[in-house]
């Protein structure tokens, strides 16, 4: 997929395969399209237990694999493991956005996608979540980092998805593609918070499986 607007992208020296730690559909079209654009050999891996409920989680996985079929990527489904995710975050429920909860919830799934990534012989592992505005970039590459330093040989690239447009081309491929629009985070304790403030503003409570990007019609639940 040529785009004369992206800047050339390229992987570190030495480095060949990447394990993409995918966290939805709209975060990762953008990146999926810049290394496809690029010749990066790549799958992408779909750990992400902290979604909640198990209706989300399955309308964000399903749009995902949509996606990577249209364009030729393997996916990898990993665990539904809900129940390690509350134990690794107990005593954290009240934490904020960008907290120590969230810090606990990326080791944990960087660490599963190491894992993965030195099993099966790649040499790299990044990740979509960085591309959104909503997140903390230093956070996120930190435990990155700290997952792919357990194993020899492995990297986890720091790339800047945000930057030279990123962030708008995510924003036209999910209008494009009409992906799953979803209104929090992921966790059940992001759902309560975002919950929270728009009962403060007068707004109604999320509605799961309405909203499409690019859709005006808002679709009616089952």
């Amino acid at each position: 997929m040529k785009d004369a607007l992206r800047p050339s992208l390229a992987l570190p020296e030495g480095r060949s395969k990447v394990l993409l730690h995918s966290c939805c559909a709209p975060c990762s079209g953008e990146v999926m399209e810049a290394m496809l654009a690029a010749g990066i050999q790549y799958d992408i891996f779909f750990y992400n237990p902290n979604i909640h409920p198990v209706k989300e989680y399955e309308i964000r996985k399903n749009e995902n694999i949509r996606f990577a079929e249209k364009n030729g990527i393997g996916f990898i489904d990993a665990d539904y493991d809900v129940d390690n995710w509350f134990d690794r975050i107990k005593g954290l429920e009240n934490e904020p956005e960008r907290g120590e909860r969230c810090t606990k919830c990326f080791d944990m799934r960087f660490e599963r996608t190491a894992l993965y990534a030195y099993e099966h012989g790649y040499d790299t592992i990044t990740s979509s979540l960085g591309i959104s505005r909503w997140k903390d970039m230093n956070q996120i590459n930190g435990s990155g980092e700290r997952a792919a330093s357990r194993y020899e040989n492995l990297l986890y690239w720091t790339y800047n998805w945000r930057k030279h447009g990123g962030s708008a081309r995510m924003i036209e491929i999910s209008k494009r593609e009409e992906f799953y629009q979803q209104e929090y985070c992921g966790c059940v304790y992001s759902l309560r918070d975002t919950n929270r403030h728009r009962r403060s503003q007068g707004r109604d409570r999320i509605t799961l499986g309405v909203k499409f990007y690019g859709r005006e019609e808002i679709l009616k639940p089952d």
